[in-house]
């Protein structure tokens, strides 16, 4: 049984979406605790409120994506170690997503470069929003810094 090392390299690169998930995350329970100490305190600003808000809906919203990039890490590993039955097992996989996940019949027979792309872009969607939410927060650091 041969392995196919396109799918094998895909799956690798999209488990990557893991540490940047695990980054969000932190960020995203920071954001949550300093919300609802502001909150408490009384002390909170409206800006410092969407602030925290921002950086908590920024988190969902990866988070959404981190589990997208798992899924299709995990479907492209196990497609990578199909070997000679790729076909009979993309024909099963098609069958299972339009009728667990409600995948448009349109979608099925795609090629695994197509597949490939798709599921790059939805790691690249995930590396921005990440990104994104670094960014408001350092920028709230910087306000915080400046504002005293």
């Amino acid at each position: 049984m041969s392995v196919d090392p396109s799918l094998i390299l895909v799956a690798s690169l999209l488990r990557r979406g893991s540490s940047l998930n695990g980054l969000s995350s932190a960020l995203t329970v920071l954001a949550l605790a300093l919300g609802f100490y502001g909150v408490l305190m009384a002390s909170a600003t409206l800006a410092y409120s969407l602030s925290m808000a921002l950086l908590v809906l920024l988190g969902l919203v990866q988070k959404f994506y981190a589990m997208r990039v798992a899924l299709d890490a995990d479907l492209f590993e196990a497609m990578a170690n199909a070997g000679d039955a790729l076909p009979e097992k993309t024909r099963q996989l098609d069958d299972a997503l339009a009728t667990y996940v409600g995948v448009p019949a349109e979608l099925s027979g795609r090629t695994w470069i197509d597949r490939s792309r798709g599921a790059l872009k939805l790691l690249r969607r995930q590396v921005m929003l990440c990104a994104a939410q670094w960014l408001v927060a350092l920028l709230c650091l910087i306000a915080l810094t400046f504002q005293s």
